[in-house]
């Protein structure tokens, strides 16, 4: 015993009705294909397919034997072009598929396959021509072609979908799933024959939308035997389902931007509907419809020039430090795409180098000719698709994505010299770290560079030591962003196989945490300097994290708790006080203070850095301004003592009774004020001798 079962509806996707899907003619008497001509002629009188190029011109209106000449925009206005550019994450593009995706039509090819091509395509012309509905139609070729589910897993084998693919289209999926861009098939074919397409390319089944066929079922074997026709309570199987399809996407999906890529005139329909697409892009790689190629805002022939007109990102890297040409580095890994049409990043990175000889020869030019740094990273190659140029406005002239890597007291005049010359839409990230101190309040180095050059700006904070990362050992990064398109950017920019990066809602937190370490950093090197033990370091690393946190929270209330936890904070002060230059100056200031042979930190600075410049005095003094403004110095006796040790106020052995140092009153000052902060420490601070 057989009994017929109706397919449960999978899904309330709809589409429109022509299983061809494409604005066939539907006037008696039109021909099927006509000749393509160069000038875009095209005339009344049938013709065959272009054996050439496999390229068919069909009829869709009336028209008489006389020729008709159109213009398709094969360049798209600026509006268009803007919003193909613009396709990330929160887009998406639906495709059709016959002859758009495939290069055949999916159930042509199955009654050539079943040996009825001629029926079906008798059948087919009657649905073009009005004569017969677009229902009939798909349920009298199915008749005809009267399928099993055995002939159709054939049919896929025997014209697997990597062998039915249009030229480019598997590299332009690529290019828009690699920009995080969501990608929908929608179809007026049916579901079993364009699953293994998306299959291949990568597409959920939750975003195909086609129609059902409908099944015998053998009561016996429990197995479908007989095609008895398709689902109608699918909405693709009417007219208008390309638009409603798009609008039930948009009911599920927040996207901001919905995209129609298809070479018929039922796609053009999803651009001409409320609520529909907002691009429709016409294809005639494979055939090429009049009045699609008219009226389309977009016209294409060749997917490569879709792929060539997404966004590409120019990168500019602001800095030359060691931290600076680790990072370009990484950069420069991540923009080589070797002609991989899914790269985002122009290859070319600009870095900007203060210009300065090195060896009789300017900097620029050896890092140029050797793609090393050696002034300040040798033995790293950069890479050789880094650019290294001495004008700030040149570097960053026409660049996406400008990198801030310079120590923190010179970004104040780097945005002043940047202010109105950064391309309109740019985004930023800062891996400075550090704060500028004024009148009003401390400022953070992000925020600077969103008020000075009105861009979105986040920030990367983590334990990185630059010649560990150089030497490509495991290193993990936070991005701290407001906003998350412009983090993911990021994310893509600087992630490696050994360089993890993770995503923060709160990059005032993340930016904290690397800007106060450098404080802890210089008791970690006091604690070394002195030869003390594991405890002692431990014990002023744990009196720093909790002074970081408190201090940070008392500034920006909003600033989580958790962020702490993260490797821009515990992570970041660990590596710091174990590894980091802050650190190194520090031990050796001490040293030198406890062998009476006492040094300041900028000769040291200069001996044991290289050029590299030290943060953690600077930040400290600033830092301990604003304690002495809003009378906090109390409630941070780490940060204060660490404060009047490197001014020459205390002796570095106070590091271990930072809680005495912060209250003593020292000889010459009239109060703890006085003594805490004076109001301009001295420019060569050297330690006090040891009582």
């Amino acid at each position: 015993m057989q009994r017929t079962l109706l397919q449960r509806p999978g899904r309330s996707g709809v589409r429109s009705s022509s299983s061809r899907g494409n604005g066939v003619a539907r006037v008696a008497g039109l021909p099927r294909d006509v000749s393509v001509r160069p000038s875009r002629t095209l005339s009344g009188a049938t013709a065959p397919r272009s054996r050439a190029t496999g390229l068919v011109v069909r009829a869709e209106s009336v028209m008489t034997a006389s020729t008709r000449d159109y213009s398709p925009k094969t360049t798209p206005d600026n509006t268009a072009a803007a919003l193909w550019r613009s396709m990330g994450p929160q887009c998406c593009v639906c495709f059709d598929v016959d002859c758009t995706i495939t290069m055949q039509d999916s159930l042509d090819l199955l009654a050539n396959f079943m040996g009825v091509e001629e029926e079906v395509s008798a059948l087919t012309s009657k649905a073009m021509d009005g004569s017969l509905s677009l229902e009939q139609a798909l349920e009298e070729r199915l008749k005809i072609i009267n399928c099993n589910p055995s002939d159709i897993k054939r049919f896929i084998q025997t014209y697997p979908p990597a062998s039915r693919m249009a030229p480019g289209i598997v590299d332009l999926i690529r290019a828009l799933q690699a920009r995080g861009v969501a990608i929908y098939l929608i179809s007026g074919g049916f579901r079993e024959l364009t699953l293994p397409i998306a299959a291949y390319l990568g597409i959920p089944k939750d975003h195909v939308f086609a129609n059902r066929m409908n099944w015998q079922w053998d009561d016996e074997t429990g197995e479908p035997t007989r095609l008895v026709g398709f689902d109608m309570s699918e909405p693709t199987a009417h007219n208008q389902g390309k638009p409603q399809a798009i609008a039930n996407i948009r009911q599920r999906n927040p996207y901001n931007t919905v995209v129609m890529i298809g070479d018929g005139i039922t796609d053009l329909e999803a651009v001409q509907t409320t609520g529909g697409a907002d691009l429709f892009i016409g294809y005639g790689g494979v055939v090429e419809r009049p009045a699609v190629a008219a009226a389309a805002q977009w016209y294409c022939y060749d997917y490569a020039e879709l792929i060539k007109a997404l966004a590409r990102y120019r990168v500019a890297m602001i800095g030359s430090g060691a931290w600076a040409s680790a990072v370009v580095r990484i950069i420069a890994q991540n923009c080589t795409s070797k002609d991989d049409p899914a790269d985002e990043f122009v290859d070319e990175v600009r870095m900007w180098v203060y210009e300065e000889d090195y060896e009789g020869k300017k900097l620029t030019e050896v890092i140029n000719t050797t793609h090393e740094n050696p002034r300040y990273f040798p033995g790293y190659s950069l890479g050789a698709n880094v650019t290294a140029v001495p004008s700030i406005e040149e570097a960053a002239k026409d660049a996406d994505l400008l990198v801030f890597c310079a120590p923190h007291q010179f970004m104040h005049g780097i945005c002043k010299q940047l202010a109105g010359k950064v391309k309109p839409g740019a985004a930023a990230i800062s891996l400075t770290k550090g704060m500028r101190v004024r009148p009003e309040g401390p400022q953070l180095i992000s925020q600077m560079v969103r008020r000075m050059l009105g861009i979105d700006c986040a920030v990367l904070m983590g334990p990185n030591i630059a010649t560990d990362i150089a030497k490509e050992q495991l290193s993990e990064a936070v991005i701290g962003y407001e906003i998350i398109d412009t983090a993911r950017i990021f994310r893509k920019l600087f992630r490696r196989p050994y360089f993890k990066i993770s995503l923060l809602p709160d990059p005032v937190g993340a930016e904290m945490c690397g800007t106060l370490k450098n404080i802890v950093a210089l008791g970690a090197g006091m604690v070394d300097g002195l030869d003390l033990g594991p405890n002692s370091k431990a014990t002023v690393m744990r009196r720093g994290l909790i002074e970081m946190r408190s201090f940070s929270k008392a500034l920006y209330p909003t600033v989580r708790d958790e962020t702490f936890l993260e490797c821009c904070g515990m992570g970041d002060l660990i590596a710091t006080c174990y590894g980091g230059r802050n650190r190194l100056v520090a031990q050796a200031w001490t040293k030198a203070a406890v062998e009476g042979k006492a040094q300041s930190f900028e000769s040291l600075e200069a001996e044991l850095l290289k050029g590299q410049k030290l943060q953690g005095v600077l930040t400290s003094n600033e830092v301990q301004e604003i304690l002495k403004v809003r009378k906090w110095e109390q409630d941070y006796p780490l940060f204060t003592t660490i404060n009047r040790i490197i001014n020459g106020q205390l002796s570095p052995t106070y590091i271990t009774d930072y809680e005495a140092g912060a209250s003593l009153v020292l000889p010459g000052f009239e109060s703890d004020e006085d003594a805490i902060a004076p109001k301009r420490p001295p420019k060569k601070a050297v330690a006090a001798v040891p009582a």
